[in-house]
Order: C-alpha cells, then structure tokens, then sequence
C-alpha cells in the first residue's frame, strides 16, 4: 500500500543527511562571550521534531556538564547552574522516538561563561515549605538554586543554629538525612550558598514541625505503558504498581520534564486511569506520588513515555522535506445558490478515504449533514468538510483529517440598468451600471471574455459594442449593447457664433442611416457649471449665458437618449 511504505519511509531517518534541520542556539547565541552562569539555553524550534536531548560539556559532544531530555521545549536552565569561566559546548539531539527512528545529533555549538568575582546571594526554601507543619519524619529537604553557587553549607538542628542533627556541605539542592527526623519538633534551617569568592551573608534560617511518626508510602512505577516506551496509543490506559499502604495518588503528566500542560497534580484513588487524546509524536513526561495520612512518598522519580507518530509532518528520508498523512485537497472557500434554482449538490475531491460534511453556526452547534463524497444543500450558511484518511500505525489506526471550510450564499443573474458612455481623449468611458444581489464580473464584444471586476471600459473604439455581465457564482450573463458613434458625427466638434450665418450655432446632428431620438441635451462650462439645455428638434445653443456672450474655450455636454442612455463629450466654443 503507497501509504504504508510512505510511513516507512518516514519512520527511517539518517543523522548524516539532515545536519540542515539543525537548530541554532538563540540564546546565548554561538561564539557569546560572558554568558551568566545562570543562563537558560534556548534554540529554534524544527517543525516535525517530536523532542530534544541536550548535552552540555566542555568538549564538543561531550556530556560532563550535564545531559537532558526536555520534550517538546525549547529551552533548558541547568538546575545548578554553569561552571564559571568555561567554554560550554551545547549539542542538540533531534529525538525521533517512534520504531525504527534514528536520531539526529546536531554540530555542537559553544558559549564561553563569565569569571565570577562576587559571592553568590541567599537561596529559598522548596520542601518542606517554610513554616509548615505535620511535615513527614522521613522527609527530605529540597531548595532553589542561587545564582554563581557552587555547593551550600547545611546546619539543620532542633534549635537556632544548633546544627545537632546535620552540618554538612553539598553540591546539589537537596539534602537527605541519614536518619528521620524527630516526631513533633521543630526543625531549624540554614542553608548557605558558596563559592570560590565567598559566602551569601546574613541568610534566612527556615523553620518546619514534623508530625507523628507514621510510615510513608514508598514510590510507584509504570506498569503499561513501561517507563520509555514509543508507539503508545493517543488514548491510552495508563497503569502504574499499586502501592501498599497508600490511599491515593498524585499524577503530574507534561510535554516538558517541569510541565504539568496535560495533567496537574491530579488526585486518583486507583492505580490506573485512561487519558483522552495525548498529541500524536510527543514525549511525555509523567510523575507518579503515592500519599496517605502521614504524607506523600518521597522524591518519587520522572517516567517518560512516546505517543504514536499521528498524520505528521515526517521528513522524508530521499527528499529530506516534510511530508503530511493528511488528505492533500482543496475546495472552493464559496459556493451560491442561484435564485429560484434546485438546491445545492457539492462533490468531494478525490484523494481522501472518508468524508464528513458539517453545517455550523455563529453559536457553534453543528449539525452531521452527510458522510457520503457529496452532499446536497437547500441553505445559505457556514459549512465545514473533513476529509480524512485512514493510517494503520504501530499503536493502532487513526484518522488524519483536512479541514475545508466554505460559505453557502445566496446570488442572482445580474440586471443591466444603464450604459453611461462618454467620451475621452483616449476614446470612448464605458460605465456599467447593473443591480442584482450577485458578484459580478464584466466583459466587451465577447461573451468568452476576459472579464474583469471592474464595470468601466476605458479607451474604446467608437462604433457598436456589446457589453455582457456574469455572475461569477454561475448564475447566468446577461448582455446590452448600443450603438454609439455620436461624438465622432453626431455632435460637433465646435462652432462659431460670430453672426456670419456658417456654425453660428451648436446642436446635434442626426447620423446618416440613424434614428436617434435625445430626451435632453445638457451644456456645462470646464467647471461643470450648468449653462443652457437644448431640445434635439431645435436651432440649438447661441453661445450665450442669460443673453450675454460666452468666451472662446471647452465647453462639455451630456446628451440623455430614450433609453435612459447616457453620453457626455467635449466640444469648443469659438470667436
């Protein structure tokens, strides 16, 4: 099946033939100089990549400053930081978790930290929170980190400073006690960031009280899907090892190992839940925590699994482009009905495996009009069709659906009203003027076309023209023509009323083989002032405004036939 061995050709990716789709470093961008300790590392995002690993060293590709799969995000902060004064080599891996997948490490990139010369500041508390209390005997303590520290001094005792129950120093951020702590006490705190410049002065020392001596429940582990599994289903059951002693458990489910975008803490009082529509070709980072009246298991660790791959897009591995399991079609984004016309039938494209035709209104109900490649209408509206095809994966079959959505609207042959013609000094203006609840479009002296969206012809020949009007939503092309070569024969071109009895006045003259019959015959001065208005059947305009004469120059006309049909053309007016 072309399908299938399109997937397969997806699911088998080199490292050596896309070295292009490698991110660069954002920020610190490759080659910085005095980049914070404290720097959080951010790249571009590659369409199509499921998930990243990252590792940091101090040699290209290496990973002894640290190693991380961060999913879907884009950005990694180091939890203790960077070391001072070195050049960081960032290499970014392209995870490609589906079967089969190869993974795509990327050149390394590097940024060189700055020399820090001050000591670092205060830090804050993170577990338990400070001052709470009923706090577990078995707990461990856990705090931020502070900026340019390299480890912190830890004096934890049952008085202020006392430090009887620990005093050490550790290079992470977390602390945990050799035994438990005492039942109903008070715990005090001091937690003292350092480094080669120093220590953070005059620092908070942090109170808890714990509680009664009760045992915590211990951690869990995924039962299905196991711990780093790929292909899982997008709905899937999700089961972990029931836990002797616990009441509950805490589920945290992201796409980033700090997220909680999918699942939230969420309370569950059975080992197992199904989860709806996990997105296709992501990780997904979970953490499971036991807990009953004396607490919440402690530390429990982060379980990762991958979803099956969905419809894309997947690089392809000949062409190295992107390609999609979607159906690859098109429709049209309007369709019409055409007044007094049968109802609407639309005709899928070919290309897809199922087909459903939707009807949806402003307020978001959608009505199921049919699953067939075509459907019939009988109203205007808003409409949607998903085309999907059908893809047998690893993890089960799915839909991949194309979305298409159209308006249905209402439309009519057009009604020609008017041709206003006239003259200019490239020929002749043509203005269509038209009425109807259609759109429309326009063409001359050929029904073919072209057609324009304009309603205006301009320079045309003087002579006989037909002008025809379409619907362009298909409902007909209505059509008018004239005859007009009044300016060119009919109206002169000037006159001189001088009194020697040779062009003492202006006036329409019938063409040769024509009847033209004008309603009216307007005169204007260049500024469109009116001046006089003659009849066809009369000696025609003397030259004169109210009994006086009238200066040599242009003066314009507009001449109405019976037909309603307009002409306007410049003539001059001489002494």
């Amino acid at each position: 099946m072309k399908r299938k061995l399109l997937l397969i050709l997806a699911l088998c990716i080199c490292a050596s033939g896309f070295t292009q789709d490698c991110p660069p470093l954002l920020s610190p961008v490759s080659g910085q100089v005095d980049v914070p300790v404290d720097a959080t590392i951010t790249w571009d995002q590659v369409d199509g990549i499921p998930g990243y690993q990252i590792l940091l060293g101090t040699a290209p590709g290496q990973s002894d400053l640290g190693q991380a799969s961060v999913g879907s995000a884009t950005s990694f902060t180091p939890e203790t930081g960077l070391p001072e004064n070195t050049e960081v080599f960032v290499t970014i891996i392209l995870d490609f978790l589906f079967e089969g997948g190869t993974d795509i490490v990327c050149d390394s990139q590097s940024f060189t930290t700055v020399d820090v010369t001050t000591a670092p500041g205060c830090t804050t508390l993170r577990t338990p929170v400070n001052g709470s209390t009923g706090v577990s005997v078995f707990t461990n303590i856990l705090w931020n980190y502070a900026a340019t520290a390299t480890s912190y001094d830890i004096i934890v005792g049952t008085a202020p400073g006392l430090g009887d129950i620990a005093t050490t120093n550790v290079q992470s951020l977390a602390f945990n006690p050799a035994g438990e702590f005492p039942p109903d006490t008070l715990i005090y705190v001091e937690i003292i960031p350092r480094n080669e410049n120093g220590t953070a002065l005059s620092c908070t020392e942090f109170t808890f009280r714990t509680g009664a001596v009760a045992p915590l429940p211990s951690c869990t582990s995924l039962i299905q899907p196991l711990n780093g599994a790929t292909n899982i289903p997008l709905t899937p059951l999700l089961e972990w090892v029931a836990v002797p002693g616990a009441t509950g458990y805490r589920v945290t489910i992201g796409t980033t190992p700090d997220g909680s975008d999918v699942l939230n803490n969420a309370t569950f009082f059975t080992n197992s839940t199904f989860v709806i529509d996990f997105e296709p070709n992501r990780t997904f980072f979970i953490t499971i925590t036991p807990f009953n009246d004396s607490g919440d298991a402690i530390t429990c660790g982060q379980e990762t699994f991958s979803t099956l791959l969905g419809c894309g897009p997947f690089l392809d591995q000949d062409t190295g482009e992107f390609v999609s399991l979607n159906p690859d079609i098109t429709l049209p984004s309007v369709f019409s009905f055409c007044e007094n016309s049968d109802p609407l039938t639309i005709t899928a494209p070919i290309g897809a495996d199922g087909y459903r035709w939707v009807n949806f209104d402003e307020f978001g109900t959608q009505t199921l009009l049919s699953e067939l490649n075509e459907v019939t209408i009988t109203q205007t509206g808003s409409y949607y069709l998903e085309a999907y095809t059908i893809i047998s994966q690893p993890g089960g079959v799915i839909e991949c659906p194309t979305i298409l959505e159209f308006d249905v609207v209402s439309s009519e042959i057009a009604t020609i009203n008017n041709l206003v013609v006239s003259e200019t000094a490239l020929g002749l203006r043509i203005e269509v003027q038209v009425s109807g609840a259609g759109d429309y479009e326009y063409a001359i002296d050929d029904i073919t076309g072209p057609y324009q969206d304009s309603n205006v012809f301009s320079a045309v020949k003087p002579g006989g023209h037909t002008l025809y009007v379409r619907d362009k939503n298909g409902c007909g092309i209505v059509e008018d023509s004239f005859v007009q070569d009044l300016t060119v024969e009919g109206f002169p071109k000037f006159f001189t009323p001088n009194g020697d009895s040779t062009n003492d006045f202006w006036q329409f003259i019938q063409p040769q083989g024509e009847q033209i019959i004008l309603a009216s015959i307007q005169i204007f001065d260049r500024y469109g002032t009116f001046i006089a208005e003659i009849d066809q059947n009369s000696r025609g305009w003397d030259g004169t405004f109210n009994g006086r004469p009238l200066p040599s120059g242009g003066y314009w006309f507009k001449a109405i036939d019976d037909n309603a049909r307009e002409v306007q053309g410049f003539f001059t007016l001489k002494r």
